[in-house]
């Protein structure tokens, strides 16, 4: 299939590092390495050095993953989970951003948040106040869950339908678009002192909400931040799920067992944007990848060698179980694993339909505990590689896991960053601005092609800058 736009092969690289407030993320086990420092996740220093490090290496943002709930589908309990420390303990990551902010000037913050377990409004007005706190670096990645253990803890029985899920969360943001871009107008803040008029009143709405899901009626607490509305992440590859992300997401998180399949994908998902009267550019995709990486290819393959030496490939199996909600210790190393329909991750379960699988195949993508893409090899060979993957796929940016912490991440910035902007791939310094215009160049707020527009305030659409470099985008792309 060809792709739908011709997009350039110098584009720069995006890049998010991609953790977790916890010491087990992706990689799993890796925390038994004595030089690994992720058990100090509970203490702000190790966040405030991540950020700061991160910013030395100009990443786009940090990406936080996080789940409501434990995995306790392997083995129908959470010793293992417990013992090799599965995401568990984990922290809520919301409560890691102030912190983090204050000692950076330009690093974004993706944020996961279970809308399922959330008050629209307390949400909405958490995620305003970050806005507010790092002058717009904040971004939200929309999930709406898929463990049992989670609707047990908070007193419900099981999951809802997958579906289902969808329709609550499109309600859900329904409700914080008029909560964050219909309440206050833009220049409902006056601070006129002299008149003792700090606010205008007539320039602050109530917000009206009667949905199937959601109520809501007054004034939104929270005044106008410089983004309104946070970056849109969102992950879904479900049909539900892609309709969801391709009318409301700005980025997307992706995966696939192979690069051409990830074309594919990446192609299906601009196609989908377009038919929902988007730019299909308009949605930067990112896909998750490990880097193991040293001085020279040997090395690193040395390097690789003393890693899997601590890795767990079960405790992999463990959290992948969760995913895709099946104990997969029910079968022999060599058992083809049948197709189940589960309410949990669809997207992952289905693999199980379209291809034959056995624990042995899982255990050998697990070799450092976790299934994302490895990439092995120099500072070069690393760039080389990335620039390859970016260009044969058509993804836009990476989310890097971290394996051995912090030094898989100062690797990374020390060897193949410099080696990336040799080549002209990664950018050099910041731009000023909102993460939204960094990632975009479109300015600090939601295009007015999202539905975002019908709720907003009068003032606030009259974004004339937006609108226009909407319109002549749109244009350029429909001729």
């Amino acid at each position: 299939m060809t792709n739908i736009t011709n997009r350039s092969k110098s584009k720069k690289i995006l890049l998010n590092a991609f953790d977790m407030n916890s010491v087990g993320h992706i990689n799993h086990g890796l925390w038994t390495h004595p030089r690994d420092q992720s058990n100090r996740f509970n203490e702000l220093s190790y966040w405030t050095e991540l950020a700061e490090t991160l910013e030395k290496g100009l990443f786009d943002g940090l990406f936080i993953a996080d789940i409501t709930g434990v995995y306790d589908v392997y083995q129908h309990n959470i010793d293992l989970t417990l013992k090799e420390s599965i995401q568990l303990p984990s922290h809520d990551p919301s409560t890691l951003v102030s912190a983090m902010a204050a000692v950076t000037q330009h690093l974004g913050f993706g944020i996961t948040v279970n809308l399922s377990y959330e008050s629209p409004y307390q949400f909405a007005r958490r995620f305003a106040s970050l806005d507010h706190l790092t002058q717009g670096r904040i971004g939200w990645n929309i999930v709406t869950g898929y463990l049992d253990s989670a609707e047990r803890l908070i007193g419900h029985k099981g999951l809802k339908d997958h579906d289902l899920r969808y329709e609550q969360a499109e309600e859900f943001l329904e409700l914080c678009y008029k909560f964050w871009e219909g309440s206050w107008e833009n220049d409902a803040i006056q601070k006129d002192k002299i008149n003792r008029i700090f606010t205008d009143p007539n320039k602050v709405h109530e917000i009206q909400h009667q949905g199937k899901f959601y109520q809501s009626q007054g004034v939104f607490q929270v005044s106008p931040s410089k983004q309104r509305t946070p970056v849109l992440y969102q992950a879904g590859a479900s049909a539900k799920g892609l309709s969801f992300a391709t009318q409301h997401a700005e980025a997307m998180f992706i995966g696939a067992d192979s690069p051409e399949k990830l074309k594919t994908q990446v192609d299906k998902i601009r196609t989908q944007t377009q038919q929902q009267g988007r730019n299909p550019d308009e949605i930067k995709l990112f896909v998750g990848i490990t880097v193991v990486t040293a001085e020279t290819d040997e090395l690193a393959q040395e390097k690789l060698t003393e890693y899997i030496h601590y890795a767990s490939p079960e405790a992999g199996l463990a959290h992948f179980s969760s995913s895709v909600g099946i104990d997969l210790s029910q079968f022999a190393a060599n058992e083809a694993i049948p197709y189940k329909p589960t309410n949990s991750i669809a997207s992952v379960n289905k693999k199980f339909k379209e291809q034959q699988t056995t624990i042995n195949d899982l255990k050998a993508q697990h070799i450092l505990g976790g299934r994302y893409p490895l990439i092995v090899g120099s500072g070069a060979t690393v760039a080389e590689k990335l620039i390859q993957f970016l260009d044969e796929t058509g993804v836009d940016g990476f989310n890097l896991t971290r394996t051995v912490a912090p030094e898989s991440h100062q690797d990374f910035i020390r060897l193949v960053i410099p080696e990336l902007q040799q080549r002209g791939r990664y950018k050099t310094a910041y731009e000023d601005g909102s993460l939204r215009h960094k990632l975009f160049q479109q300015g600090d707020f939601l295009l007015v092609i999202y539905r975002v527009q019908q709720f907003r305030c009068k003032s606030t659409s009259k974004n004339k800058d937006s609108v226009q470099h909407h319109l002549n985008t749109q244009q350029k792309h429909t001729a």
